[in-house]
Formats: structure tokens, sequence, C-alpha cells
């Protein structure tokens, strides 16, 4: 039988059989730091030996990023960049909306509140994050059809930014740097970031898009890349921030058996601004049939999973992928294209993906439809917690810190979008928007609509 120490006759606590004192009967008080056990002398040991520790915990996961995330991106090829471009998106979508009216709102569970500020939305802020596109979705048309494309697409985004008509956030995507596509890559980088930036600075809300991303060494290069412009056209160091788009299986699994993307963010020396899901490649790299290719596919899930992970805590944001199947054509098309939007949209954002890709202006209604919904779906009940935790009264979930912050995270991203007016958020919660940001880990933003 193992001992597990004896008390003397004097009453007091005696030895276990390990060495340390049996304090099992409560009479040895620790409050004032006595019992022999030198905790203060222990507890400096262990800072000095945890410090690098620290140190890196700090500087690799540093939280969330202030700052509001866009709930979207949407793809154009340069060629249709032109002046006003967010403009006739909204109209477009605006177009479909009132065309089918009634399967809109069938199709989106909604009313006339919802339809109301659906297209409030797309009046005030229709594009929230734009991609200008020289890659997949404008392919390879020559040297000097896509020199001038790119010139006349940052002209155009020039000429919107200096009219504040262009998206909060805004960006190129250009050719890979795989050996095939690298020179017209960075010639594209290179010629439209110079265009953008002849005649007034670089927005805040500028991203870079880097594709078909391979290895570690492939994010080393495009951070080189980064600062050599930087150098050039005298930005200033870290300006040209850059999303990795996560679309070959060599960017989810290496050849070692392990997951790559943990060192392609550190590869990128803090430039690194999200991971973006790319269904199509991704699916076609692994075999899946074409009818089967979907944002939903098990594969697809799985590769989102290892996403989610990497980034969690990083201040990295992700972005799901997109669907191809648009809204357009006869009513049955485009009850199919808006139904299949709607649905995968929600799904993203129930699994934790807060962004995704839009291809097509009809595809806008449903996509602030959806997030819409969801905020204002979840909005009571993330009040009512936030407000019971504050004010320490039981309910019927007990929430641990972590998820007090979720849920205040939740409300912020629901304001920022438009989706929830400042009282709905912080009468109900009890907490204005500063204390939510605190409670969140980060700042408030504006929104877009009231």
């Amino acid at each position: 039988m193992v001992s597990t120490g004896s008390t003397d006759e004097g009453g007091g606590a005696t030895d276990r059989s390990d060495g340390s004192p049996d304090l099992s009967d409560g009479s040895t008080d620790l409050s004032d730091g006595s019992a022999g056990l030198e905790l203060d002398d222990l507890a400096e040991r262990l800072d000095e030996r945890l410090a690098e520790a620290d140190e890196r915990l700090s500087a690799r996961y540093p939280g969330d990023l202030p700052g509001r995330q866009p709930v979207h991106t949407v793809y154009v090829p340069a060629d249709r960049c032109r002046v006003g471009l967010a403009h006739r998106w909204a109209s477009q979508a605006e177009r479909a909306v009132i065309e089918h009216g009634a399967l809109f709102l069938e199709v989106v569970g909604g009313d006339e509140v919802l339809l109301n500020r659906v297209l409030l939305k797309l009046e005030r802020e229709p594009v929230e994050d734009l991609r200008i596109d020289v890659e997949d979705g404008y392919g390879d048309r020559g040297d000097e059809i896509e020199d001038a494309d790119v010139r006349a697409a940052a002209a155009a985004l020039r000429e919107d930014l200096d009219a504040g008509t262009a998206p909060p956030h805004v960006g190129l995507r250009f050719k890979s740097l795989e050996a095939p596509t690298r020179r017209r890559g960075l010639r594209s980088l290179a010629l439209f970031v110079q265009t953008l930036t002849a005649e007034g600075p670089l927005p805040p809300g500028f991203v870079l898009t880097l594709p078909k991303v391979t290895s570690v060494d492939q994010v080393e290069a495009m951070a080189e890349a980064a600062g050599h412009l930087e150098q050039r056209l005298g930005l200033d160091q870290g300006a040209l921030r850059f999303e990795i788009q996560v679309e070959t299986p060599q960017a989810v699994l290496d050849h070692a058996g392990g997951s790559p993307l943990p060192a392609m963010l550190h590869a990128a020396d803090g430039r690194c601004a999200g991971l973006h899901f790319g269904t199509y490649d991704y699916s076609a790299a692994l075999g899946i049939a074409a009818a089967q290719q979907s944002m939903e596919h098990p594969a697809a899930d799985h590769a989102k999973a290892v996403m989610q992970v990497a980034v969690a805590g990083t201040g990295v944001r992700l972005s799901d992928g997109s669907t191809n199947v648009l809204p357009v054509g006869d009513e049955a098309d485009v009850r199919r294209g808006w139904e299949l939007h709607h649905r995968l949209v929600t799904r993203s954002l129930e699994r934790g993906f807060y962004q995704g890709w839009d291809l097509h202006p009809a595809q806008l209604p449903t996509r602030y439809a959806a997030t819409f919904g969801f905020f204002r779906a979840g909005c009571a009940d993330a009040t009512t917690r936030l407000r019971r935790h504050a004010e320490r009264r039981p309910g019927s979930v007990a929430d641990e810190p972590a998820t007090v912050r979720a849920l205040a995270g939740f409300l912020l991203r629901g304001f920022e979008c438009g989706a929830l007016t400042s009282a709905e958020v912080t009468g109900p919660s009890g907490h204005d928007l500063t204390t939510l940001a605190g409670l969140a880990g980060r700042l408030p933003r504006r929104p877009s609509s009231p």
C-alpha cells in the first residue's frame, strides 16, 4: 500500500512519501507564501526558463487584428476593371433583385426589412473588397495586351480612389511565382503598383493575392519582391501585404507529412494578410470530378480545417472560396444559383469563415442576405449572454472568457458589415462599442450602413 503521508501526534502536517507536505487537512496556509515551498524563487527560475517561449508565443500569436474584415472579395478580370466598377456592379445586382423580387425573398427566407437592408447595402457599399485579376480569371493574352490592361485597370482604380467611389479594400491577383509564369507575374505586379502610385498614395486597404503557392520558398520570395518594390517605388516598408491562396495540395500537406502553412506565415515576415481557399484548383488537383467540385466537398472541408488551425491567434484572416454556379439566365437558373450561393455562404459563416469570393454582380444580393441573416439571427442570444455575463447573472449557458470574446467579436462583425445597428448591439448587450472591442481583443470600425 502506498503511503500518502500521516499526521503526527501534535496534529501538524507531515510529508508525503514523495517529499511534499500533506495539505489535505487544510492546516497549512499558503496565502502568505510560507510552508517552505520557496515559490518566489521557483517562479523566477521558470520566468527565466520560459522567457524565450513567451516571446515566441507573443510574436507568432498576437491575436486578432484591429479593424474590419470584408465579408467577401470580388474577382474581376483586369480588362473589365474600368472607372465606376462598384457602381455598375450595384446597378446589376439591384436589377436582379427587382426583376426576381418574390423569388429572392423566397430563396433567402427574408422579409421586407431584410430586403430593404440589402438594397441599402448595395446602394452605399456594394463591393467591400475588389481584387483585380490577371491570373486565372484573365488568362494568357500576350505581354502587350496584359501590360495595357494592367495599366488601364490601375489608372481606373486610381480615379475611383480619388473620387471616393472605390471599395474600402482593393488589390491585385497576379500570375503565380511558379517557373512558367514567374516573370509575367512580377511584371504585372510592378506595372500595377507603379501606375497606381504614380498619381497618389497606396490605399490603406490594398492587398495582393499570391496564387498557386506550392512551397515556403515562394512565400519568402514574395516577401523579398514586395520589399524590393517598396524600396524602388518609395513606399513605406511593409506597405505591400499579400494573401496566400491555398489551392494546391502542397500548401496543405508537404513532402514530410506536415502542414507548411505555419512556416509560410512566418516566411511572409509579417506581410501575410490572409489565407484564401481556391475551391476549383484544389479540387481538380485531388482528382475530384468537375461535377463534385464544391466548397462543401469533404476534401475542401479538410483543407479549410487545416487553414483554420494554422491561422488561429495569428491575426491572419481566412476566406472561403467561390461557387461558379452563377444566378443568371431564366428563372430556374437564377433560383438554382441563388439557392446554392445563399446556402454556401451561410455554411461558411457557421464554420467560422467570415469572408468568401463572389464572381458575379447577381451574387451580391445573396451574399448580403445570408450574411445579414446570420448575424441578425444570432444577435439576441449574443447580447443576452453578454449582459448576463457582465451582470454575473446565471443563465442557461455558462460562458467561459473565450466564449465571451467570441460573442463580442460576433456582434462587432455584424455591426461593421451593416447587418446590425449600433443600438441593436450596444443597448441589449449593456456594452458600448469600445467595450465590445476590448472584450473581442480589437478596435471597432465605422459600419458601412446604419
